[in-house]
């Protein structure tokens, strides 16, 4: 399965939640980040360059797989 047009869509729940792409490779390496206030939506996607996406802060994550809230236990 060809992951890189799959994407995947991060909504803020709080302010200064921080979204960090981490690089393929041989070493995994930060490469971009972005940071999100409330209700801010940011759409991404993996690709050639990304292989992994960290997520520090309160947020929903929308994939093709389901939803994801970052503040439940």
């Amino acid at each position: 399965m060809n992951n890189l047009n799959e994407f995947f869509v991060i909504k803020a729940k709080e302010n200064g939640v921080n979204v960090i792409g981490l690089t393929r490779g041989k070493d995994t390496r930060f490469h971009h980040s972005e940071k999100l206030d409330q209700n801010e939506v940011l759409m991404a996607q993996f690709t050639e360059h990304t292989s992994a996406v960290k997520i520090r802060g309160k947020v929903e994550i929308h994939t093709r797989h389901g939803i994801i809230h970052t503040d439940e236990e």
